[in-house]
């Protein structure tokens, strides 16, 4: 029988992993301490599984390193796909939302929702999303998912309330 593993009580794992990106300098640490491995000769390829990324990436860290020292390490701004929509754009796109109804552009609905949102980008931006990055654009523009609460005008509120203590009753 082994022995048994210390559990982390109080801490997820994605919690943990959160702290780590939350500051730059504890991911150069690691990439300086993955570094320091490689320089005491222990494969890059061994490396990629305890450090959670390809062992060419590491490679990379190291390269960088040698190159620029510790400044190496530091995550570079401009990386990574350029966005779709420019700024004016993007203004736009925050100023429909907050100010305009989606039945003013043709729309069977008071609220803009993902859909509703893809199709109009791509109608006057004429630029195709998918609806998980139209969610974070949106997330971006400093806006949060609101989930609407069900009204009806035509219900009665005495049945509702009348309803509502036979439930109890029941229970």
């Amino acid at each position: 029988m082994g022995r048994p593993v210390l559990k982390i009580s109080g801490y997820e794992p994605d919690d943990i992993k959160a702290l780590i990106t939350s500051d730059e300098r504890y991911g150069i640490g690691i990439k300086l301490y993955a570094i320091h491995q490689l320089s005491l000769g222990i494969a890059s390829r061994k490396l990629e599984q305890l450090y959670h990324t390809s062992f060419k990436q590491i490679l990379n860290w190291a390269h960088r390193f040698e190159a620029e020292g510790i400044d190496g390490l530091r995550d570079k701004k401009g990386r990574g796909r350029k966005a779709g929509l420019n700024e004016e754009q993007l203004t736009k796109l925050r100023n429909l939302i907050d100010v305009e109804s989606p039945t003013a552009h043709g729309y069977n609905t008071e609220t803009w929702t993902g859909p509703v949102l893809i199709d109009w980008i791509k109608k006057n931006f004429n630029r195709e999303y998918k609806k998980a990055q139209i969610y974070n654009i949106i997330k971006d523009l400093g806006f949060t998912y609101q989930k609407a609460k069900g009204f009806y005008p035509e219900a009665d509120p005495v049945q509702q309330e009348e309803f509502k203590e036979s439930l109890k009753k029941k229970s």
